[in-house]
């Protein structure tokens, strides 16, 4: 089967960036696929398996990345990481701001 090369910009929209919790979220996705997956911005792109490098990118909330993943699952791998940070990794937004 061919190597398939996808790219995708996605943009982080969660409040706190793409902080430790989020970081790991993406690593869980990308370990389960067999494609290498990058993420980067501004010419730099890491590897989307390593925890430390996703936190080297220093990703604060509106940033845009661009998601590059090569291998067989390389399009589902864009597809779910897209889903992910367009849900904000599922964080809640505004904690400690209710009124009643």
């Amino acid at each position: 089967m061919a190597e398939r090369k996808v790219t995708a910009t996605v943009r982080v929209v969660n409040e706190k960036g793409l902080h430790l919790k989020p970081a790991q979220a993406v690593v869980n996705l990308t370990s389960r696929c067999s494609s290498t997956v990058l993420l980067g911005r501004d010419g730099q792109m890491v590897d989307a398996k390593s925890t430390l490098g996703l936190l080297a990118l220093g990703a604060a909330p509106g940033i845009e990345l661009t998601v590059q993943a090569e291998g067989e699952d390389a399009e589902a791998a864009v597809e779910a990481l897209s889903r992910l940070f367009a849900a904000g990794f599922e964080e809640p937004s505004g904690e400690g701001e209710r009124t009643e």
